[in-house]
């Protein structure tokens, strides 16, 4: 979707500039009423003067705008965009644009856990962070409702503080477009945590799963929540997962599960060493002539030995005080 963002290019002068030509214009008023009324010029031209004098205070004070850094105004006229007002200072522009305040800082958004299945239908909880801020001031300004997820009571009190604190206006804005993005993003986290299984167990360690992610999954999840953003004109920075867990109702079997994998493991790791151990040790009594062992007595050294080896506690030997045969 093209943008319709444009920079504002109406009249634009400095506010102090505009302070000073109000505040030497009144001087001059006030100057010249007594003078004028010395002179007993015609009687409408004081009324007239005092007027325009009077207008020009109120549209001088109302035409003020003042801009920190990055934040931005969107400009309206009589319900036209004429453009976005970017630049920081303080500056007087016509009085009858109607200027939106809107800030493009970074924020943060913590999705709180969710019920989700993953990939092998097993139900597993799962959170992300989220860094965004706001990419595009048209979109964002007038292509969501920023009304529709306020209630009656938050715009009441919004309307009562709005002309002395202008940063309420602002937090009731951001906090609607706050909410935009928890929902999208809470769709993208669900249809992202069905893509891809909780974990291997089959010992692939090439598969990509939530729990072994290597930054493609963040990645998915920040291509997600943009593509679904981006009619809103909002930009997710950055967005990972922060919370990855089965859930309770399986969380006991899956535990055993990656118990017995573990010990699966470990078993497998004790019987190759215990193996070589025992190539090892028959190598060197026949290297070195140690004693000439038949298949029965190599078969029952090599059963003892695994024994010893693969056993979970110390073995208790029995000795032999007979013959080699008894």
């Amino acid at each position: 979707m093209e943008t319709k963002e444009r920079t504002f290019t109406g009249v634009k002068v400095s506010g102090f500039a505009a302070l000073t030509v109000m505040i030497l214009v009144v001087a001059a008023l006030c100057f010249c009423v007594p003078i004028g009324l010395g002179l007993k010029l015609p009687v409408w031209i004081l009324p007239v003067s005092a007027t325009l004098g009077g207008l020009m205070v109120p549209l001088t004070i109302v035409g003020l705008t003042v801009i920190e850094p990055n934040e931005a105004r969107v400009v309206v006229f009589f319900g036209k965009y004429v453009g976005t007002l970017t630049d920081n200072g303080f500056f007087w522009i016509n009085p009858f644009n109607e200027r939106k305040k809107i800030t493009l800082r970074a924020r943060n958004l913590d999705l709180p856990p969710i019920k989700v299945n993953d990939k092998a239908g097993n139900p597993v909880m799962i959170g992300a962070v989220m860094v965004w801020k706001v990419k595009d001031t048209y979109k964002a300004m007038f292509n969501i409702d920023t009304s529709s997820t306020t209630s009656s009571a938050s715009a009441t009190k919004n309307s009562l503080y709005a002309a002395a604190d202008p940063s309420v206006k602002l937090s009731k804005l951001m906090q609607n477009y706050e909410n935009f993005v928890n929902i999208q993003g809470d769709a993208a986290l669900r249809r992202i945590a069905g893509m891809y299984a909780y974990d291997s167990h089959e010992g692939a360690s090439d598969t990509i799963t939530l729990r072994s992610d290597d930054g493609e999954v963040s990645r998915k999840l920040e291509e997600e929540i943009n593509s679904r953003l981006s009619i809103a004109g909002i930009e997710v920075v950055e967005a990972r997962i922060n919370y990855l867990a089965y859930a309770s109702e399986i969380a006991g079997v899956m535990l055993r599960r990656q118990q017995a994998d573990a010990i699966i493991s470990a078993r497998e790791k004790i019987v190759e060493g215990a193996v070589s151990m025992v190539q090892l040790a028959l190598d060197k009594l026949e290297k070195d002539n140690v004693i000439t062992l038949d298949e029965d007595k190599k078969a029952a050294m090599i059963s003892n030995l695994l024994v010893v080896l693969c056993s979970d506690e110390a073995a208790q030997p029995v000795l032999n005080t007979g013959t080699l045969h008894h």
